[in-house]
């Protein structure tokens, strides 16, 4: 429960004036640590990232007992605070991060790092259960269903470095008929001070 009192703080904390980007995506930028953020609605569905730095994966990990270097190694991938509503479909909504790809310029696609991709390395370099099990509820689930007013929020990553531009195509699916959408201009943060 204190990591998600955590990450709800973060993002109340992180939220500035919203605005239309360039290309009419809804797009925020905090006006002190200069984090940004992006929404976009479609079918009833509101998809929101913000921008988590390197400093704040470090310091949140590390703040649950994690070995500064494992703390590094989740700091180097392109991090996000991600939340999913169903705010108004007609019906239950069910995603997979699975099929969610980061398009850099050029067209070039990019998985995004699932939680379970995380948990292998982290079993591989012999993390404790405390800290995988802290690390597993920190993480947007890799799939799930909502029902109407359902909504959730989590950790997501993209082995891409900082500074790196992208738009995100997603996907979601309300009885058995799917729906795309694109939150386009995202860009992976750098440290504050250096974005």
């Amino acid at each position: 429960m204190n990591v998600m009192r955590s990450l709800a703080l973060l993002t109340l904390l992180l939220a500035g004036n919203l605005h239309a980007g360039e290309d009419g995506t809804p797009y925020q930028r905090h006006p002190e640590t200069g984090l940004e953020s992006w929404t976009a609605t479609r079918s009833g569905v509101t998809l929101a990232l913000t921008q988590l730095t390197p400093d704040q994966n470090r310091a949140f990990f590390m703040g649950r007992d994690f070995a500064a270097a494992d703390a590094e190694h989740y700091a180097a991938a392109c991090g996000f605070m991600t939340i999913l509503r169903n705010e108004s479909a007609a019906a239950a909504v069910t995603y997979d991060l699975a099929a969610w790809r980061a398009v850099l310029p050029g067209g070039k696609g990019h998985p995004m790092k699932l939680k379970e991709d995380w948990l292998s390395e982290w079993t591989a370099r012999g993390l404790p259960e405390t800290q995988k099990i802290a690390f597993e509820w920190s993480q947007l689930p890799s799939t799930q269903r909502f029902e109407p007013g359902d909504w959730n929020q989590g950790m997501t990553t993209f082995a891409l470095p900082r500074g790196s531009r992208f738009d995100l195509h997603y996907r979601w699916t309300t009885d058995g008929r799917q729906h795309r959408n694109t939150l386009k201009g995202v860009r992976c943060a750098n440290d504050i001070g250096s974005n």
